[in-house]
Formats: C-alpha cells, sequence, structure tokens
C-alpha cells in the first residue's frame, strides 16, 4: 500500500495526467447529464401523447356522433404509438436520436405512413449525439494515449530508465502497478459518472455489470495496443504519433470505409421510395374500376366477402380496401427492404468482432435497446397495431353499423411496451 501511495503521489505530481483524468471525469459527467437530460425529454413528450390523444378523438367523437359514419371516425382519427426508453437508453442513445419514437398512425396504408416522416439518413450520423458511448468509444482511447504513450520511454528519456530496470525482483512489480493505477483511475473517472446514472435511472444489475465490464474490456485493448507500442523503444513522441494514428484508423477511416463497403455490398434503397410506390398503388385505385379493386380486397379479406355490394355513390369500404391493396401491392419491396436492413445490420455487428470501436458501440446500443434490432421491433408493434385498428373498423365499414360516441370509447389502444 505504501508504494501504490507514493506511486499515486508520483502521478499527482504530473500535470498532464491529472488534466487528462480530471477532463475524462467532466466528459463523462457530462454525457450522463447530456442523455439523461434527453431520455427525461422523450419521456416527457411520450407522457403528454396520451391526454391529447384523447383530446384529439374525444372532439372526432362529438362530430362522428351526429352523422354516426364510421368511415368519418376511421378517416380523421390519428392513433398514436410510441417507442418509451429503456432505463439505459441515456447512455448510447442510438437511434434514437434520428428514428422516430413516436408515430400517429390511421387505418389507412400504412407503408406510407412508416415513412412519411423519413426527411434524413441516419446512415451518415456515423459519431452520433455526444452521450456516454461518444465518449467510451471516441474519446476515452485518446486519454490512454495520453496516460501511457511515455510510460517507459518518459523513463527513459528522463534517464532513470536503467536504475528501475537494474531494482532486483521489482521492475516488473513497478511497471504492473503503475499500469494498474492509471488503468484504475482512468477506469473510475470513467465508470463512476456512469454508474451514478444507471442507479438514478434504474438499470437493471445484470445490465450494470455487462456495461462496466465492457468498459474495462474497450480500456485494456487500448492500453495492451499502446504498451505494445511502447516496447519498440521508440521516442515519446513517436509513440504519440503513431497511437494517434491508429486511433484515427481504428475509430474512424477502416469503420467509414467499412460502412460504404456493406452499403455496396447490400443495396437497400430508401424507405420514402416504397411510401412512394405505395401511394402511387393508391391513387390508380381512383382510374380503375371499383369492382377490381374489391376481388382483390376479398381475396385476401374472405371475411368480409359477403359485405353488402357497393351503391353507385362513394363508399368509405372500397376507400379502404383500396388502401388495403395499396399495402399488399408492395409488400415485396417492403420485406426485400427490410431483409436489407436485417443484413446491413448483420453485418455491422459482425464487423464489431474485428473492430472493438465498432463492436463496443454495437453492444452498448444493443444492451440500451436503442439499435436498429429495437427500431424494427417498435415497426412491429406498430404493424400489428395498426392491424387490429383496420379490424377495428372493418366490423363497421363492411356491415355498414353505425359508429357513435360509445364505439369510441372501444377503439384499441396501443399497447405500452
Amino acid at each position: 500500500m505504501m508504494l501504490l501511495r507514493t506511486e499515486l503521489t508520483l502521478l499527482l505530481r504530473a500535470r498532464m495526467a491529472m488534466l487528462a483524468l480530471i477532463l475524462v471525469v467532466l466528459l463523462s459527467v457530462a454525457a450522463v447529464a447530456a442523455g439523461m437530460a434527453e431520455v427525461a425529454r422523450q419521456r416527457d413528450v411520450i407522457a403528454r401523447i396520451a391526454p391529447q390523444q384523447e383530446r384529439d378523438l374525444a372532439a372526432i367523437a362529438a362530430w362522428v356522433d351526429q352523422g354516426k359514419d364510421p368511415g368519418n371516425a376511421a378517416y380523421y382519427s390519428f392513433h398514436a404509438t410510441w417507442d418509451t426508453p429503456e432505463p439505459l437508453a441515456f447512455a448510447s442513445l442510438g437511434l434514437r436520436d434520428v428514428a422516430p419514437y413516436i408515430l400517429r398512425v390511421r387505418a389507412l396504408g400504412l407503408e406510407a405512413q412508416l415513412y412519411d416522416g423519413e426527411a434524413f439518413n441516419p446512415e451518415l450520423a456515423l459519431p452520433g449525439r455526444f452521450d456516454f458511448a461518444f465518449v467510451l468509444v471516441y474519446l476515452a482511447p485518446l486519454f490512454v494515449i495520453a496516460l501511457f504513450h511515455d510510460l517507459v520511454s518518459g523513463e527513459r528519456e528522463a534517464g532513470r530508465l536503467r536504475m528501475l530496470d537494474a531494482l532486483p525482483g521489482r521492475a516488473r512489480r513497478l511497471w504492473v502497478r503503475r499500469v494498474a493505477l492509471r488503468g484504475g483511475l482512468l477506469y473510475a473517472a470513467l465508470a463512476l459518472p456512469l454508474l451514478v446514472g444507471m442507479l438514478l435511472s434504474g438499470v437493471s444489475a445484470g445490465q450494470g455489470l455487462a456495461v462496466l465490464g465492457l468498459i474495462g474490456a474497450y480500456l485494456l485493448f487500448w492500453i495492451g495496443l499502446t504498451l505494445l507500442v511502447g516496447r519498440l523503444r521508440w521516442s515519446s513522441v513517436a509513440n504519440a504519433a503513431t497511437l494517434a494514428g491508429l486511433w484515427l484508423v481504428l475509430t474512424l477511416i477502416l469503420p467509414t470505409i467499412a460502412h460504404v463497403a456493406i452499403n455496396q455490398a447490400i443495396p437497400v434503397g430508401q424507405g420514402v421510395e416504397l411510401s412512394l410506390a405505395q401511394r402511387e398503388a393508391v391513387n390508380r385505385a381512383w382510374d380503375i374500376p371499383r369492382d377490381e379493386t374489391m376481388t382483390r380486397f376479398y381475396a385476401s379479406h374472405p371475411e368480409w366477402r359477403n359485405s353488402p355490394p357497393l351503391p353507385p355513390a362513394f363508399h368509405w369500404k372500397w376507400y379502404f380496401a383500396f388502401h388495403q391493396v395499396g399495402d399488399e401491392s408492395v409488400a415485396p419491396k417492403a420485406a426485400a427492404y427490410r431483409n436489407g436492413i436485417e443484413a446491413r445490420d448483420r453485418a455491422a455487428r459482425a464487423l464489431g468482432w474485428v473492430l472493438p470501436s465498432v463492436g463496443v458501440q454495437a453492444a452498448l446500443a444493443r444492451l440500451a435497446d436503442t439499435d436498429m434490432q429495437a427500431q424494427l421491433a417498435y415497426q412491429d408493434r406498430i404493424r400489428a397495431y395498426h392491424q387490429t385498428l383496420r379490424q377495428f373498423y372493418y366490423r363497421y365499414l363492411f356491415t355498414d353499423t353505425p359508429f357513435g360516441k360509445e364505439d369510441f370509447a372501444r377503439t384499441p389502444r396501443f399497447p405500452s411496451s
């Protein structure tokens, strides 16, 4: 313990080392605070959805009740869906920074609604928002380099290395003690603010231990790489320059090149293209005989085949039928789009076994439930809910059943995740 206290005293006297550790603490605290503030904001927005939804439905119900028309109820009613952030989401916001976590849908064609708000390309947001994952993946290696690049070369340049190596049986323990002290302090500077954030957010013990282990493994990789470069007996400046180059290659250049390669190998269109294809199919229905649309609809929904025939005038069931047919007409494209996204995601996760920066970022996002898998799961919940909405309104539309205020109370609500 006395030797450890001596090493700690020496480290505290090194101004650069102290500044690095203080800066790590400040960055970690800022990242945790920023992430928790963003998650709190998203939770607050989601909490305000339900009361607003009830007010909107009440206003529509009062109007629809005058005519009892189920078509008006289905057409003008928007129904909120939301993706509540998990407790650990503050540590890695992932796709929650670029993908919608609230979506209001109607009983009309779903594909156009799912991608209608896609006004950006999430794939361009490589580093992402300033959160703990950003600090760990991109900034922590720089502090490892700052603390360890001159661990041995600094003693050599100061003329003390031979004397330290001459200590009988103690030289190895000295270097182990110094590495453990610096690595432990750096780990504590990163992990303690995160640990406080996890306790305040109610993160489970299993998730917390997994994240803390992930931090330790990532730091060990960079410490090991730094010590390996230090064995080349270069000067401290040469060590720092080499390690900075390796940081640039491993965290920015190679992930970007690999990302471009994955996109080229697995071409995937944009969701907006799928939305436009669905709208074209819907708009075409206005120009073809109504019976053609209804025949296609009844082929996939035989339970409504005995519905009364269409009157000469406009009827809502025809309108909703061609929206359903429009979705079904682009179903193969939607499946191909989904398969392409999943294939890219699998390739990116496989890349994490080769590039630690990619692997750690993907693992954190998975633990926080903010990755592509979480976004696709949210879309699946929207699809299931939308199907429930359609079936609910179809019972009125295809049987010409009046729809009044009391029926709004039976409208399906989106299940909380």
